[in-house]
């Protein structure tokens, strides 16, 4: 449909071409696929009702842009943001008393591409792989809310600044004055939109695979040379998080011993990440469900593992079945 005015559609599915560009837009503003699907049918069912007051003076997918970013902006006031475990405080020592549930933290949660890229051009791919890692969805958290929309939709969507005043019905001032303040504000996060996103070669495929038998096997020689020695782990909705590979070992071969056995399958990547679902031994048979395991990589080995514990809705999400047999 391109360009055309919404009066020529003549039912909801004609706006459908549109759902993965808003889903990776407000997953960047919410900061969860559930919410960002929510949204985004909520966007798309006001558009269909409001289909006659389009007049076509702008482009469909500006104005679809304004009606979805008024419903984040609305879903937004009315609920925390996301976080990771990091948000909350230093790192803490690998025992089990640091293993806590905060009932007032809203996690930050993971995304399959396909849901934001589900016709992979190379480019396009790589562009979304850059702007959902996890440790940047995380920190435009910390963003106003129309201070995260005119980043996203500046230097994300690459939106002129002008059109962006339109979308938020204010001005192009106002615009720049917001994307200079949410720059400054990642930038003291360590985190920049323009962090290109780590591509896969073959020797980090063969290290993965060799990370996932290490797990399995549970081999706490071949872990350790795996992965790297600043590295860090967090477990939400646990708000313990772990720094230095030493602490990681201490804690998997200690207080969570209870790995031991697991079995590890691949699964779609999460914001672009290597991502593998874990399954503990169930006492009834076969394997449950424990968590989605999301990998940062660099230089060759892991920096980064956050397990997921939400399996219940991750898992599916994800491609990986609820209970493994034996």
């Amino acid at each position: 449909m391109g360009e055309a005015a919404v009066s020529t559609a003549t039912d909801l599915g004609e706006l459908e071409q549109y759902r993965s560009q808003l889903t990776s837009y407000c997953y960047r503003m919410l900061g969860s696929p559930f919410d960002a699907e929510d949204a985004v049918q909520d966007a798309l069912v006001r558009a269909w009702r409001s289909r006659d007051r389009f007049e076509g003076r702008s482009a469909l997918r500006s104005w679809l842009y304004r009606i979805a970013t008024n419903v984040c902006l609305d879903m937004i006031k009315s609920r925390q943001r996301r976080i990771r475990p990091m948000a909350l405080g230093p790192a803490q020592e690998p025992i089990e008393k640091n293993l806590n549930v905060r009932p007032e933290a809203t996690w930050l949660e993971p995304i399959p591409i396909q849901l934001v890229a589900p016709d992979p051009d190379p480019a396009d791919v790589a562009i979304e792989k850059e702007s959902i890692r996890l440790a940047l969805v995380a920190a435009m958290q910390h963003l106003p809310a129309k201070q995260r929309a005119v980043l996203i939709l500046r230097e994300v969507l690459r939106l002129e600044a002008s059109e962006v005043a339109q979308l938020l019905d204010t001005t192009v001032q106002s615009v720049n004055s917001a994307l200079q303040r949410a720059r400054a504000t990642l930038a003291k996060s360590n985190v920049s939109m323009t962090d290109p996103a780590p591509r896969l070669n073959d020797s980090d495929r063969v290290m993965l695979e060799r990370y996932v038998s290490a797990f399995e096997r549970y081999d706490l020689s071949a872990l350790t040379a795996l992965i790297r020695e600043d590295a860090t782990q967090s477990m939400p909705p646990y708000d313990m998080w772990l720094s230095g590979r030493d602490d990681i070992m201490t804690w998997w071969f200690g207080p969570g011993i209870g790995c031991k056995g697991s079995r590890v399958l691949a699964a779609i990547s999460a914001n672009g990440m290597p991502t593998f679902g874990q399954y503990k031994i169930d006492p009834n048979g076969g394997y449950a469900p424990w968590a989605l395991q999301v990998l940062d990589l660099k230089d060759g080995k892991i920096a980064d593992i956050t397990f997921f514990l939400g399996t219940e809705r991750l898992f599916p999400l994800f491609g990986l079945p609820l209970h493994l047999d034996s």
